[in-house]
């Protein structure tokens, strides 16, 4: 195990200086995550791709998740009415990936439309905005907080891909019958009144946390730090009073969603939102038989579910709650569009046909001339890693069981009314 001492201490002193010696789980993550020096997110521990690395995306694929992204926002531009500037706004870019190959895109085939783009990143990672400056050094990228961007200043597009399941969650569980919610403190800070929630298993005292680390973290539980939680419950139509649920029932709750998603929805003025990610309707999250919640840490491309060790040197996510998004969106003036899986959604965006080019490469293999070809000329070997990516793109039970939300603000009837591609399934 692998803790960063460093964080650990500022963990503890955190603990220690809070009025009840114990901080919410949000307020762990937030920290594990972002603490300005010792983050995950804010140091160099941050690593995404294949080798040496803790996880990877769709971008890391292949270009095809852009291209066919940008084959969306195209649309949306001139469902809008064809706007300059047109602001697309990508907020956690990561490596700077998927930014890289919408822009070459649009460079390449669509020159008009990439005169009227404004591309804006929104990264809270200084690691990683610094790679992403790197990377895009020769686009016209602005990089800003959510923050700095005036209300009601954006026309264009807000979209994401893997951010809101980052976002720092609160954590609960049921005792008899009661919402209760779980706070991380230290064994010293421990009173006489609590006692480990033991819904976890393996115990959740992080045992040695790294040789280096002389700092130990275990769970107690209290009442809910804000009447948000409850209420948040209600705002799904979850009701755990219901006899279902059992005692030591473990779930969470992304109240910082909710926060982000009232920023966006102030800053745009015209245009959509679209938001990426691993997650379920709020009926699927909350599920009786899903006891456990849907906390899962990548660590060296293995996940497991335990937040105290590897501390600072491992990513913490949760699944994102999709009915959440969609009903506080409501109350921010974001209408829904529609919701789609991500393979249905590149599909309709015309993965389809470029899978079907490389499976016809494929068919003539022992024929190089007709390889050649068959497809941009490339080598037989990086058609079939293509394809591979492609299929990875729309695998049901990975990349392609993710959601993809779609909510817009301040388009007429006649805007509202004009299907977007990705959302539209063949017959």
């Amino acid at each position: 195990m692998d803790s960063n001492p460093a964080l650990c201490a500022a963990i503890a002193n955190h603990i220690t200086t809070s009025p009840q010696q114990r901080i919410t789980f949000a307020q762990f993550m937030d920290m594990a995550l972002y603490h300005p020096e010792y983050g995950y997110y804010s140091s160099d521990a941050v690593k995404i791709g294949f080798k040496d690395s803790d996880f990877f995306t769709s971008p890391n694929l292949c270009s095809d998740f852009g291209e066919l992204l940008a084959e969306q926002f195209l649309q949306m531009w001139e469902i809008l009415g064809k706007p300059v500037p047109f602001s697309l706004v990508e907020m956690g870019a990561g490596q700077g990936l998927l930014a890289l190959h919408i822009l070459k895109y649009y460079q390449l085939n669509y020159p008009d439309f990439f005169a009227a783009l404004e591309y804006i990143i929104v990264e809270k990672s200084p690691t990683l905005r610094q790679e992403q400056q790197q990377r895009l050094q020769d686009f016209p990228v602005r990089w800003c907080n959510l923050e700095e961007i005036p209300p009601n200043a954006i026309v264009g597009c807000f979209f994401s891909n893997e951010l809101v399941d980052a976002f720092p969650v609160h954590q609960f569980t049921l005792e008899a019958g009661e919402l209760r919610e779980i706070y991380v403190t230290t064994p010293q800070n421990l009173t006489p009144q609590e006692g480990k929630c033991e819904s976890f298993s393996p115990p959740l005292i992080g045992e040695g946390l790294g040789e280096r680390s002389n700092f130990a973290f275990l769970e107690v539980t209290g009442e809910p730090s804000t009447p948000q939680l409850a209420e948040h419950l209600d705002l799904v139509g979850i009701d755990l009073t219901q006899s279902v649920y059992p005692d030591s029932y473990r779930s969470e709750i992304n109240l910082a969603a909710l926060d982000w998603l009232s920023i966006v929805a102030d800053r745009l003025q015209r245009g959509y939102v679209l938001t990426i990610d691993y997650g379920y309707p709020a009926s699927r999250y909350y599920n009786p038989r899903r006891s456990q919640g849907t906390l899962q840490c990548y660590y060296q491309h293995r996940f497991h579910d335990n937040p105290y060790i590897n501390i600072g040197r491992q990513d913490i996510t949760a699944h994102v709650d999709f009915t959440a998004l969609e009903r506080w969106g409501e109350k921010c003036n974001l209408k829904n569009i529609g919701f789609i899986q991500q393979g249905l959604f590149l599909m309709a965006l015309g993965l389809g046909e470029r899978l079907s080019r490389v499976f016809s490469t494929r068919r003539y293999a022992n024929d190089e001339r007709i390889a050649a070809l068959s497809y941009q000329q490339q080598p037989l070997s990086q058609l079939l890693q293509r394809r591979d990516a492609l299929h990875q793109l729309l695998d049901p039970t990975g990349l392609g069981g993710f959601g993809v939300l779609v909510q817009s603000k301040g388009l007429n009837n006649t805007e509202i009314s004009q299907p977007l591609k990705g959302l539209t399934l063949p017959e």
